[in-house]
């Protein structure tokens, strides 16, 4: 099936990011708009408590979900914004570890932020995307 995203890298600015800088989707492309991933259990429950990484894990396998649920995969996705609940380095790479790993080779354009709260008791990763498909 062939795919509706290429990305887009660029000579002329470091290599040292672990993402691809653009991305493109054609005109007729179907664009899906995904509300932010949250590390929440089937219960509403928020799950990996205090464990950055965790959460993050728990966010990424709900993102797997709303997209398949889209009609699409991680490999749709055409960007991220991942939001991590600290003012710590450390633990916003923590989660950008494990969504770098979960995209794979597929290195979407992202944007990683730190920020003061999220809004489930107890979350402190949600990560946003936006695909793109061709429909047969």
């Amino acid at each position: 099936m062939p795919r509706a995203v290429t990305l887009i890298r660029s000579a002329s600015l470091s290599d040292v990011a672990e993402y691809a800088y653009a991305a493109t989707a054609p005109a007729e492309s179907r664009l899906i708009f995904l509300a932010g991933a949250c590390p929440l259990n089937e219960d509403g429950s928020t799950a990996a408590i205090g464990d950055v990484a965790g959460q993050a894990a728990k966010a990424v396998e709900n993102l797997r979900t709303a997209l398949a649920d889209a009609g699409a995969s991680l490999h749709d996705v055409i960007s991220t914004r991942v939001l991590v609940a600290s003012s710590r380095q450390e633990d916003l790479v923590k989660a950008w570890e494990v969504v770098r790993d979960a995209f794979g080779e597929h290195d979407v354009p992202s944007t990683l932020m730190g920020v003061t709260v999220l809004g489930y008791n107890d979350q402190l990763v949600e990560i946003e995307s936006i695909a793109a498909v061709l429909d047969s």
